[in-house]
């Protein structure tokens, strides 16, 4: 599997679609709370809902692959950060300041209320745990693992993609290319 080619794909939405993503996860992605990230910037040019797509679709190919729960890991993955401010301003009073430790406490809180009874220990821990090392304790399970690394490799991709024009310029040729 080629790292860099499944990454972009989850900017051709035709391309996921073909392989039993949307059939696991189209019901979170399609909600309200889900598509209302699509307003915040996550990473400089890329909004939450995009980076909580490819994270998810990222843990989902990696997991399946390796034979280990890719459906809670996927799912754990589209709500990763699943947190309705922006951390970067000012004007709400500063209440989220430490966001790189805490947001993972309230996305977990909000997946609880999003899916009610059906969040599931494991992918509870998986959005909890994401963020490790900055949250104290690693995750639980090796799928929080995959959460946690495919989170890291599109953070990385999306900063450099924001800052470097000709980064920029050769990933939209290559976006092409698919």
């Amino acid at each position: 599997m080629n790292l860099y080619e499944e990454y972009l794909k989850t900017y051709k939405l035709e391309e996921v679609d073909s392989d039993g993503f949307f059939d696991l996860v189209g019901d979170l992605i399609a909600t309200e709370e889900v598509q209302s990230l699509k307003q915040f910037e996550q990473h400089l040019d890329i909004d939450r809902l995009q980076h909580i797509f490819s994270v998810s679709y990222l843990t989902y190919k990696i997991a399946k692959k390796l034979g280990w729960n890719y459906k809670e890991a996927t799912r754990a993955a589209v709500m990763h950060d699943l947190v309705y401010y922006d951390w970067r301003d000012g004007e709400t009073g500063g209440w989220h300041k430490g966001h790189g430790y805490k947001h993972p406490k309230y996305a977990a809180m909000n997946a609880k209320e999003l899916c009610k009874e059906t969040l599931t220990d494991r992918e509870e821990n998986m959005i909890r745990c994401h963020m490790w090392p900055f949250t104290v304790v690693p995750p639980k399970y090796k799928e929080g693992y995959i959460v946690l690394f495919s989170d890291k490799y599109c953070a990385t991709r999306e900063v450099i993609y924001s800052l470097s024009k000709k980064y920029k310029e050769k990933f939209l040729d290559d976006v092409k290319r698919i």
